[in-house]
């Protein structure tokens, strides 16, 4: 697990292909796409993150995307937009942003007609009659 302290600026895209606890400051992209982020409690993060787990502690201005899940603590603070499978937000917690819970883009997914609703009366066929809720039988008073 690669660490970045609190007194490290990064001003450009960061990529890379290991867990990382960022405590310090980037300003650009975060990707991880096969690995998890966590933006320490000293984190500062104006960018936009993509990993396949993001859990933050600290504060991310910038749009999140976890491909498996997102978790925001509850001294945490996005300001954007998260989108994610599964999401937990504690108590305390600050989000700022829409959310999407989706497993894919939107653009990859197969957009599938809808099935028509089966009528009924299909089902029953031409010949049989149309049952009423009502009971066909009387009561008689004895």
């Amino acid at each position: 697990m690669a660490h970045i302290g609190k007194s490290i600026s990064i001003h450009g895209d960061l990529t890379g292909d290991e867990d990382l606890v960022l405590e310090g400051t980037v300003e650009g992209k975060v990707s991880l796409p096969n690995n998890e982020l966590t933006i320490g409690a000293n984190g500062l993060i104006p960018a936009d993150v993509n990993a396949k787990s993001v859990i933050v502690i600290g504060h991310v201005r910038g749009n999140v995307n976890g491909t498996e899940r997102v978790e925001i603590q509850a001294a945490g603070v996005v300001e954007g937009d998260v989108r994610t499978p599964r999401l937990i937000v504690a108590e305390g917690a600050v989000l700022n942003g829409s959310i999407l819970m989706a497993d894919e883009p939107p653009e990859k997914r197969a957009t599938a007609p809808a099935e028509p609703v089966a009528d009924p009366a299909a089902k029953r066929g031409a010949s049989e009659p149309r049952r009423s809720g009502r009971s066909s039988y009387a009561t008689g008073a004895g």
